[in-house]
């Protein structure tokens, strides 16, 4: 037995030597080494990649590069900027112009320079649960995102500076806001509140940019000879004013301070901190109380919207509708003989003694040849045809209902199961929320134009947000 035993021992390393064997002892199968089982924890094979050694990245083209600027910028929240510079146009009662345009340019390259600083500020955070982020994944880098939030931020307040120094200080204000929460208040109880002015301040940049320019172009003096091509035609006294639309009509309108676009910017600032209090609890989840106060707080900011709209400023005159200044109307406003209106001379009326050719004064009324008569029709006229405003309550309703439709159901949902991915939602839901709110605060103030044109924006930032996420 001790022999058998020895000679069977002596022929095994024959026996291993004759047996096919593969790379570092890995049995072959058809000839080719057997793929080592995955143990789903450290990578192929069971075996850890070395720490100081990262895993070779493929060849990344124009196209990914682009994609990875794109998901450090959210472009799909950029939708959400420009409602701000249109709402404060409206607040101050101009119609948007060359401040307007400057105000939105500003205001989307501080936005964007805060995306790009709070993924830089965040790459630590985001490498543990955010690894598919643009600066954890290696596709950008952090001095590059660093450059890029710089870069922004000196373009915005550029942009600012030339629509005047009221414009550039309130810019300046949301700059150092921006980098204020991405750099340090964002995790801390003020970090919403810091949110929240920055937003407000975007909509105050809009006002004051607006009314600065406006006023500067009123007040520049016109050096050659002859009328100014901007100056208004003299209008003969007693006359009635000419007519126009709704913007016309806002742009020659006395101009109000900046400040009266406070209450729209607290509006919406109100809005911002909610937004901000869910987004604190997106990568973990597990509050049920804060979407519920958030829904809440919407709802009663979209009560707030439609109650204050009737509500006239005081000491701002009341404007006459359309009908009180129509071509060939026989009504004026400021009609002696109009019973609510103070007794005055009419100064288009002649002195008694004196004579004007087509005037007697027991002529009898001619008809009003510019009105339709009963049973006419004339076109682009429908007696039943509201007018612009009998449809500024139908859209800014229109408008609040969208708001209400866009935020509300996300953070019920949010509440109900407070998972990452449903308040992520309830988040995006938030921030797609606020273009439908601009619109409602521009109509509110008596811009539905304005805020027909920050709905447009709607589909644009719904479709983009299915390729990029806003959060």
């Amino acid at each position: 037995m001790r022999r058998l035993l020895l000679s069977a021992l002596g022929a095994l390393p024959a026996a291993l030597r004759a047996a096919p064997a593969g790379l570092n002892g890995r049995a072959v199968r058809g000839g080719r080494p057997a793929a080592a089982p995955d143990d789903g924890l450290s990578g192929t094979g069971g075996t850890a990649p070395v720490p100081d050694r990262h895993r070779p990245s493929p060849g990344r083209g124009r196209g990914d590069t682009v994609r990875a600027w794109t998901e450090l910028f959210r472009v799909s929240a950029l939708f959400s900027v420009p409602g701000d510079a249109l709402a404060g146009a409206a607040a101050v009662g101009r119609s948007p112009g060359r401040g307007t345009a400057l105000a939105i340019g500003a205001s989307l390259c501080l936005y964007e320079a805060g995306m790009a600083l709070n993924d830089w500020a965040d790459r630590e955070e985001d490498a543990v649960d955010r690894p598919h982020r643009p600066i954890p994944s290696g596709r950008i880098s952090p001095s590059a995102a660093l450059g890029a939030a710089g870069a922004l931020t000196a373009a915005g307040l550029a942009l600012a500076a030339r629509a005047g120094r009221p414009a550039l200080a309130v810019a300046t204000g949301l700059a150092a806001t921006v980098w204020a929460y991405d750099l340090h208040l964002k995790h801390t109880k003020a970090g919403p509140a810091a949110m929240a002015a920055a937003r407000s301040l975007d909509l105050l940049l809009g006002a004051t940019a607006t009314a600065t320019a406006m006023s500067t172009a009123t007040a520049m003096p016109y050096a050659g000879t002859g009328p100014s091509p901007r100056a208004p035609r003299p209008m003969r006294l007693g006359a009635v004013p000419p007519t126009g639309s709704d913007n016309v009509a806002r742009a020659a309108g006395p101009a109000r301070s900046p400040l009266a676009a406070l209450p729209a910017a607290l509006v919406l600032g109100a809005h911002t901190y909610g937004v901000t209090a869910v987004s604190r609890h997106e990568a973990q989840g597990g509050s049920t109380a804060v979407p519920l106060a958030v829904l809440a707080t919407t709802t009663a900011l979209a009560a707030a919207v439609l109650a204050t709209h009737q509500r006239q400023r005081p000491g701002e005159p009341a404007r006459p509708g359309p009908a009180a200044t129509a071509p060939g109307s026989s009504y004026r406003p400021d009609h002696p003989h109009h019973p609510a209106a103070p007794s005055m001379l009419d100064l288009g009326a002649p002195l008694p003694g004196t004579y004007r050719p087509g005037h007697h004064p027991t002529a009898p009324a001619l008809p009003d040849l510019g009105a339709p008569q009963p049973g006419t029709y004339r076109p682009g006229h429908h007696p039943h045809r509201p007018t612009a405003p009998a449809l500024t309550p139908l859209l800014l309703t229109a408008f609040t209902g969208a708001y209400l439709r866009t935020a509300g159901p996300p953070l019920l949902h949010a509440a109900l199961n407070p998972s990452p991915p449903l308040t992520q939602r309830a988040v995006g839901g938030g921030i797609r929320a606020m273009i439908p709110l601009q619109a409602a605060l521009a109509a509110r103030a008596g811009a539905p134009g304005s805020g027909l044109a920050v709905m447009a924006l709607v589909p644009l930032a719904r479709s983009l947000a299915r390729k990029v996420s806003p959060t």
